[in-house]
């Protein structure tokens, strides 16, 4: 609650008109109103009496609210209330909007039938406001006497039309206007080649406010930076923006984070282009001209490096790069992240934040790595407040503690409903004491498969499709992503894979484990629309220790089967067939001492390649289709196709 009556209208008005005048040229062409204020050095008008005020009342039959009551008594009215309210009301121009610009009826043609009672009110605003612009910018300003606090203030409504958003509200008359001084302030922030320089004495303490707001984020006190920033954000001041969007894109914001100020400055390239290209390239609907609109001002040479990494980024080859002992630290970090170990990954990173170095005076922390497609998905709300705690660039703070890594170290998180429930079956292969570039020869289909660039698994699999010239009934080769299954194992992971088929399942375990140990795992227990399933398969050596799956209500098993996965402990009774999922995959984990990187196979990029199929081949007898797509030059008119480029079965 703020005491509105007690605040020094005066000395405020005076400074905001002091400010006004010194922001105008001498030569300038004025009004006769402007040029009186001018040479007066005051926007307003001679106090309002109590009389004055009264009989105001008495016109209105209300009583005004106190901070408006303690304006007039200063200034009966204003001049130039921001940038688009020229004139403002006083005890004679305040009336009863009435709906006279019949924006009631416009507001409520967009209401439906289940509009909240928050929107009719808000349409009502226009016939029950008090209107105090008298002459603006098309810009509407009404004091709402619904919408009043404890202290009696009435909130302010402003609007208008060419701003094309909802009306703004003020909580009162007193933040009204300190509000319109702030705007004042940001139109002026960056005059005009025939306009004086707009230095006064705000000015000059917020621009010292900014200097300690840098000294305080690289010391880690980033909230308190933050609130100083944004402060002079509002007025406009120079590089508070650019200052303060390197910090909210580090906290996972990205909506109108533009570093304006500093993105165009050839020093802080390297590491403001990346994430401002790689947002923009993210909304495909965007047109690539808009991207300069954020680059005014900037020369030739930074535009197309602008260009050329928004190229890099789509193509997925952008790669960062730090310098020093802090950019040793990135390229570990990327080994880590492109086998999964992300949380490694993140580790190496924050550990070496100390030794970063920043590219100027106004650069808060590393920013490129952002849009790097390993480094990029490390980051996380709060990990990105992690890492702005932590003292750098030279400057000593108070130590921070770490975040907990996303990964829980298991396979049992595959049991837990995802966003959508998308994730109902699954399957992978875990190999001991192998790489996991290794699996390719293990798993890989021919000596020509190759091991893909890391890439989100909807990228990789899309990018497959493409490609694909042949679809068999009978085929079930996987895509599947790969990387490090814990110490001394490594995974291949297929998070889509296709219908599981026990009578023609041809487990991969005595193929991966050759001089090793493999273990295979696919679990269809929520599947929709299909009878649940689990399959377990360990080989050793080339060949296949022991096995067991569950289909169609039984247990069909071989081997030599430890007790700790023993089917019968988990799909005697199936009532909870979430439970027995993480159960058997506890199991599972807690026998081999496995687990699968969730942050990396969920949300990151990672190296995938194309198994052999799953299946065996189809026996005599057995019908199978199999369809192929030939793309052929087009035919020349009037000619006839022979068949042979059609797709066909057989």
């Amino acid at each position: 609650m703020t005491d509105t009556t007690a605040f020094d209208w005066r000395s405020f008005l005076l400074r905001w008109s002091g400010e006004w005048a010194d922001s105008l040229p001498d030569d300038e062409a004025r009004g006769e109103d402007d040029e009186a204020a001018w040479q007066a050095r005051w926007l307003g008008f001679p106090p309002a009496s109590e009389v004055r005020i009264a009989a105001m009342e008495e016109r209105l039959g209300r009583r005004m609210p106190p901070s408006y009551r303690e304006f007039l008594k200063v200034s009966d009215g204003w001049r130039h209330a921001g940038g688009f309210v020229w004139l403002l009301a006083g005890t004679e121009g305040a009336r009863w909007h009435d709906n006279e610009s019949g924006l009631a009826d416009l507001f409520e043609e967009y209401l439906d039938e289940d509009a909240e009672p928050e929107e009719r009110q808000e349409a009502d605003l226009w016939r029950r406001g008090l209107q105090l612009d008298v002459e603006s910018d098309i810009t509407h300003v009404l004091m709402d006497p619904e919408d009043v606090d404890e202290d009696g203030e009435w909130a302010v409504y402003t609007w208008a039309s060419w701003r094309a958003s909802p009306p703004e509200r003020h909580a009162n008359f007193l933040e009204f206007m300190r509000d319109m001084y702030r705007e004042f302030h940001s139109l002026r922030a960056r005059p005009s080649d025939n306009e004086p320089a707009f230095a006064n004495d705000t000015t000059r303490k917020l621009d010292e406010q900014v200097e300690e707001a840098k000294l305080e984020a690289l010391r880690g006190n980033w909230e308190e930076a933050l609130r100083a920033l944004d402060e002079a954000k509002e007025y406009g001041r120079p590089r508070a923006g650019g200052l303060g969007d390197q910090i909210r894109r580090l906290l996972g914001q990205t909506y109108t984070v533009y570093f304006d100020g500093l993105v165009t400055d050839p020093r802080y390239a390297a590491e403001l282009l990346p994430p401002l290209v790689a947002e923009h390239a993210a909304h495909s609907y965007r047109d690539d001209s808009t991207l300069t609109f954020h680059l005014r001002g900037a020369d030739d040479d930074l535009v197309s490096l602008a260009y050329a990494t928004l190229d890099q980024v789509r193509s997925g080859t952008y790669r960062y790069s730090g310098i020093g002992p802090f950019g040793e630290a990135v390229e570990r970090a990327r080994e880590l992240a492109r086998w999964g170990d992300t949380d490694g990954a993140w580790r190496t990173l924050r550990e070496a934040l100390p030794l970063w170095e920043p590219l100027g005076p106004d650069h808060l922390a590393p920013l490129g790595w952002v849009a790097d497609p390993l480094l990029g998905p490390l980051l996380t709300p709060e990990r990105g407040r992690d890492l702005l705690s932590i003292p750098r660039g030279g400057k000593a703070g108070p130590a921070s503690s770490p975040t907990v890594d996303l990964d829980p170290g298991d396979l049992a998180w595959l049991a837990e409903p995802d966003p959508g429930n998308n994730r109902t079956s699954y399957r992978f292969v875990l190999v001991e004491g192998v790489e996991p570039a290794d699996l390719l020869r293990r798993l890989g289909d021919g000596d020509d498969t190759m091991l893909n660039e890391p890439m989100t698994y909807w990228e990789a699999r899309q990018r497959a499709q493409q490609s694909k010239r042949e679809f068999s009934s009978y085929d079930d080769r996987a895509l599947m992503a790969v990387g490090r299954a814990g110490s001394g194992w490594s995974f291949a992971f297929d998070g889509d894979p296709a219908p599981f088929s026990p009578q023609r399942f041809v487990s991969p375990a005595a193929s991966a484990g050759v001089g090793s140990r493999a273990v295979v795992v696919w679990c269809g227990l929520r599947t929709w629309h299909r009878e649940p399933f689990f399959h377990l398969s360990v080989g050793r050596d080339g060949a296949e220790q022991y096995a067991f799956t569950y289909a169609e209500g039984a247990v069909q098993q071989s081997g030599e089967i430890p007790s700790a996965l023993n089917p019968s402990r988990f799909f005697h009774d199936l009532d909870d067939s979430a439970e027995a999922e993480r159960s058997a995959l506890e199991a599972v984990s807690g026998e081999f001492g496995v687990q699968l990187p969730r942050h990396a196979i969920v949300n990151g990029r990672l190296h995938t390649f194309t198994t052999r199929s799953w299946t065996r081949p189809p026996r005599d007898g057995e019908t199978y289709a199999v369809i192929r797509l030939h793309q052929s030059a087009p035919h020349p008119a009037g000619s006839k196709s022979t068949g042979d480029d059609e797709p066909g079965t057989r």
